[in-house]
Parts: C-alpha cells; sequence; structure tokens
C-alpha cells in the first residue's frame, strides 16, 4: 500500500497545518476558517498564477471577509509579498506542506519528488469545494466569484454547533465571584503557543486582552463546581453524549471596554499542553457591558451572548473569538471540561511545559484520584465535579 498522502475530493476537509508568514514564524492555517480559502502551490518564483491572484487581491475578490488566498513560496527568490487584506505567502522551501496535500510526489525509482502546481478552493469550514492545476486558477477564481456569501454557503444560514444554557448560576453565586476579583485583583492573561515541540505561553495585547485572577478559596470552587456538575453537565451529556468528570481552571477574568477586552479568533487545544481539553464553558457574571460577544467565525456572523449566569458552552477545537468589549467590564468564569479519557493525554502535555513563562507552566497537579478522596488542589485546575446523589 501507497504510503502517499491520499488526494482530496469535494467534502474532504483540507489538512491544517504551521507555516512561516512574513508577521508570524508559525502562522496556523487553521485560524484562517470563516470564509472561502485559497491554496496556492504554484511552483518557483515567478509563475503566471501569481499575476491572478495579485489581480484577484486588487478587485476586492480576497478581502479577507469573503475570501482570502494563501501562496506557498517554495522558492526563496519569491518576488510576491503579503498584500493585505486577502493575500498572504507561506513558505513551505523543504515542501512539508506540499508533501501533506499531494502537490509534491516521489517520483517513482528516481529518487526525487515530482512537483505538480495545484490550487484549492475551501469553503469556511476548510473542506475542499474544488482543485485544479494551477493553470485553470483563472476559473476557481470565477468559482470564488459566484458563491454565495460565507455564512450561507451550506445554503441557509448554519449555527455554531453551541449549547446555550440560562440559569447555571445565580446572580448572588456571579456577585461572589465578582467580589472575589475585585478584591484579589486580576493580572494580564496571556495564552498558550507551541514552539519547538514545546507548550510556551506568550502574551500578545493585539491577539488577547484580558485579566484573571485565580480562585483559590475552597469554597467558591466548591461552589461553582457544584453547580457545574448539578446544572451544566447533564445537558452536556444530552446535547453532546459526553460525560465530563474534570475541570481545569477556577478563574474570574475581566475585560475591560478601556482597553477594548478581547481575544481573537483562536482554538483552545492545538498545543501539547492543552490537546486533552474537550469543551470550553464562558459564563457571563454580569451584563451591564457592551461588546463582549462570542463569535464562532467558521458558521457565520452571528454573536453569542449568555445572560447573567448563563453559559455558552462549545468543543475546544472550534475556532471562537471574544468580541472586543466596548463598554464597562465584562466578568467571566471560563473553564474547560474533560474527562477519564483524556486525563493521561493532559500528564503527557505537562511535559511539554516550558519553564520560565510567566507562571504558565506553575500549573498544579491533575488530581486523578477520584474528589472524595482529595480536596481541591490550590489552583483548582485538574479536580474532578462531584455527582450530585
Amino acid at each position: 500500500m501507497s504510503s502517499l498522502p491520499r488526494r482530496l475530493t469535494p467534502g474532504d476537509p483540507a489538512p491544517w497545518f504551521f507555516a512561516p508568514s512574513a508577521a508570524n514564524p508559525r502562522y496556523n492555517f487553521a485560524s484562517a476558517a470563516g470564509r472561502y480559502v485559497l491554496l496556492a502551490f504554484l511552483g518557483p518564483a515567478g509563475s503566471p498564477g501569481a499575476a491572478a491572484l495579485l489581480a484577484a487581491q486588487a478587485e476586492g475578490l480576497l478581502d479577507d471577509r469573503k475570501a482570502t488566498a494563501f501562496l506557498l513560496s517554495i522558492d526563496p527568490a519569491e518576488t510576491v509579498t503579503d498584500r493585505l487584506p486577502g493575500l498572504r505567502v507561506l513558505q513551505d522551501r523543504d515542501l512539508a506542506v506540499s508533501r501533506l496535500y499531494g502537490v509534491a510526489r516521489p517520483t517513482p525509482g528516481a529518487g526525487g519528488l515530482r512537483f505538480g502546481p495545484t490550487v484549492l478552493l475551501l469553503d469556511p469550514l476548510l473542506r475542499l469545494i474544488a482543485a485544479a492545476p494551477a493553470a485553470q486558477l483563472p476559473a476557481l477564481l470565477d468559482l470564488l466569484r459566484r458563491l454565495p456569501p460565507p455564512e450561507l454557503h451550506t445554503g441557509q444560514e448554519c449555527p455554531a454547533p453551541v449549547l446555550l444554557l440560562p440559569r447555571v448560576l445565580e446572580p448572588e453565586f456571579c456577585a461572589r465571584l465578582i467580589a472575589w476579583y475585585q478584591a484579589q485583583g486580576g493580572e494580564e492573561s496571556g495564552f498558550m503557543v507551541e514552539r519547538e515541540g514545546r507548550t510556551v505561553g506568550t502574551y500578545d495585547p493585539a491577539t488577547k486582552r484580558r485579566r484573571d485572577c485565580q480562585i483559590t478559596d475552597p469554597a467558591l470552587q466548591e461552589g461553582l463546581r457544584e453547580r457545574l456538575a448539578r446544572r451544566l453537565a447533564p445537558e452536556l451529556r444530552k446535547a453532546f453524549h459526553f460525560t465530563a468528570t474534570r475541570i481545569e481552571r477556577y478563574i474570574v477574568a475581566c475585560y475591560d471596554g478601556a482597553e477594548g477586552g478581547h481575544f481573537r479568533a483562536h482554538r483552545d487545544n492545538t498545543t501539547p499542553g492543552t490537546a486533552h481539553r474537550r469543551f470550553a464553558v464562558t459564563i457571563n457574571l454580569n451584563d451591564e457591558f457592551e461588546g463582549g460577544e462570542l463569535w464562532f467565525p467558521e458558521f457565520g456572523p452571528r454573536r453569542y451572548r449568555p445572560p447573567l449566569g448563563g453559559a455558552c458552552v462549545f468543543s475546544c477545537s472550534l475556532l471562537h473569538e471574544a468580541r472586543p468589549v466596548t463598554r464597562g467590564l465584562r466578568y467571566a468564569t471560563l473553564p474547560f471540561l474533560y474527562d477519564e479519557a483524556a486525563v493521561r493525554l493532559r500528564e503527557e502535555g505537562r511535559k511539554t511545559l516550558a519553564t520560565g513563562n510567566g507562571g504558565f507552566a506553575a500549573m498544579p497537579p491533575p488530581g486523578a484520584r477520584p474528589l472524595a478522596a482529595v480536596p481541591p488542589t490550590p489552583a483548582g485546575e485538574g479536580t474532578p465535579p462531584r455527582t450530585p446523589a
């Protein structure tokens, strides 16, 4: 049997990858979802297809809303550079991405690689619509012009597969959590990235602007855990056939409208140290703010805003964004849920955590034993939610 990558056919999901761009040494292709995507494997610099991409960008077809394009450059002498919005150049000089997509394939008996210039058109979920030799790029651009807006690519509006639950936390308990934050204060919140196989914490206010406060009070931890077990876990089982047994992270987060608090589109499980996460939970603790809605770009423009004490629950694999808060302070608690099957994965991921990253690596033990056998861990991570009798 051949070990070559299987060529994509319409409806197949495109493989995700990382590649260097001019602005990012490790651009995450999975973050491009939410609009039509052209992937152009054109070969050596100066290929005729590059001119067609530049013309499409100039006419506004590639605007980063309806569509965006990526030129996979295999040539150090590449003459095309990023043209924003809509056209980015990713480096593929080792042909890793070209081989992943079957564009560069071994030559039988010759020991080399045969490169077949190819262009792929993907839908907002990064699934293949059409693929063609690079010489047929103008035809794919014509097809792109005829496609409906990205939010209607399924033929109708398609809501994100999320669970909205009111009445998870009562207003009095929300007020206790906010009071905890106000008494303790928040610290700048970063995010995890992978670098050379290590899970590294980093800060970038252009990507994320938020302050977090760890909930270290055992009574507050227990109160949150009990309410999730009683009011959220049964609905999660009903909607997604998933039994959550563990919680990662007890925090109160604050997005400040004065600084446009936000978290740009991301997925929550893309590093070795976060791969165990299964579902993310956003519970709004107040409602005196504007903006701050959740957005799932793969599923159109609809915004989601749980009411005070209500939760939005979704798979950590979904691309999502916390939109900027434009007025007031948005307080939320943001646990991740996982199960026993993910415990070993979390233990393996912890081995990749880099040290010296502003406290990112200072994660407490995951608490693998039943909750009845151990008290909550100091920062509340990895403790199983109690199932009520």
